[in-house]
């Protein structure tokens, strides 16, 4: 299993960037989320996408009250790529972010708990400049 996150780069505050996260081995995920960590700072979670066919679902997406509002997150339908559109960058969302990946469906609860993904990619920079 392999998860590889792209998209990453340097913008002006108030700008946009968009990150990719692909599964490269074929694989489906009914939940996959992104996360974030800056220097000297504890990773956390930044939003998630969980798949929400045939189930009772309280809504498929989570997002970190820093970034509602700001940032989507979206899965492509053959459910192995998902997408962060990340608008109105601040400085503060400066990070290095990783992109999760978990074949189970968690609880909505539970999407931003970074324990409870079983594979992760390398992570992506992401930096923005007043």
């Amino acid at each position: 299993v392999q998860v590889v996150e792209s998209g990453g780069g340097s913008v002006q505050a108030g700008g946009s960037l968009r990150l990719s996260c692909t599964e490269t081995s074929g694989g489906t995920y009914d939940t996959m989320a992104w996360f974030r960590q800056a220097p000297g700072k504890e990773r956390e979670g930044v939003a998630a996408f969980r798949n929400c066919d045939g189930i009772t679902c309280d809504g498929p997406t989570a997002y970190a009250d820093s970034v509602k509002g700001r940032f989507t997150v979206a899965q492509d339908n053959a459910r192995n790529i998902l997408y962060l559109q990340m608008d109105s960058l601040k400085p503060e969302d400066t990070a290095m972010y990783y992109c999760a990946a978990t074949r189970s469906i968690l609880g909505r609860s539970l999407l931003l708990n970074p324990t409870l993904y079983d594979y992760w990619g390398q992570g992506t920079q992401v930096t923005v400049s007043t």
